[in-house]
């Protein structure tokens, strides 16, 4: 059943739905692995990186929403499901268990770092088929990008 019809043509819809519903999962996964990292963080610099696990979460949970508007606008359902996130998630994630201040950060600079090289190849898939969703994940990148810099530059040698 469509409900929207799209104004790209069905080649390009298909190009940018598929970018749009990997993007999806990677975000809704990511704020879950921020969420997790965030509970569950130790060590003596829990507390920033308690506050930049919750802004990583705010961040992602914000572009999920509006890269699953993005799809619902092409007429392409976005599926965030549990099963969905559980199935194809693929990005680096914790153990179970507390989480050295030191280990949650290399954890995020790795996750945000290989999700940042995912939409780079999204980006260029999407530049011909649909300008408006590759403009969203230029984006989504700029912002994953400054997350994952902020989580570094926590990991610098002979900083701590």
């Amino acid at each position: 059943m469509t409900v929207v019809r799209s104004t790209l043509p069905e080649e390009a819809r298909r190009i940018a739905a598929e970018a749009l519903q990997d993007t999806l999962v990677d975000l809704l996964g990511l704020s879950l692995i921020g969420k997790q990292a965030h509970w569950n963080v130790v060590g003596p610099r829990f507390r920033s990186v308690h506050l930049q696990l919750d802004e990583v979460v705010a961040a992602t949970r914000a572009q999920a929403d509006t890269v699953a508007e993005r799809a619902a606008t092409l007429g392409v359902p976005p599926d965030g499901r549990p099963e969905t996130i559980a199935k194809v998630f693929s990005l680096p994630a914790p153990d179970e268990g507390w989480l050295r201040d030191s280990e949650a950060v290399q954890l995020m600079t790795d996750a945000l770092g290989a999700a940042v090289t995912r939409l780079r190849e999204r980006i260029d898939t999407t530049e011909k088929a649909d300008p408006v969703t590759q403009d969203l994940l230029i984006s989504i990148t700029s912002e994953l990008e400054k997350q994952r810099w902020m989580f570094e530059a926590e990991n610098v040698p002979g900083t701590s």
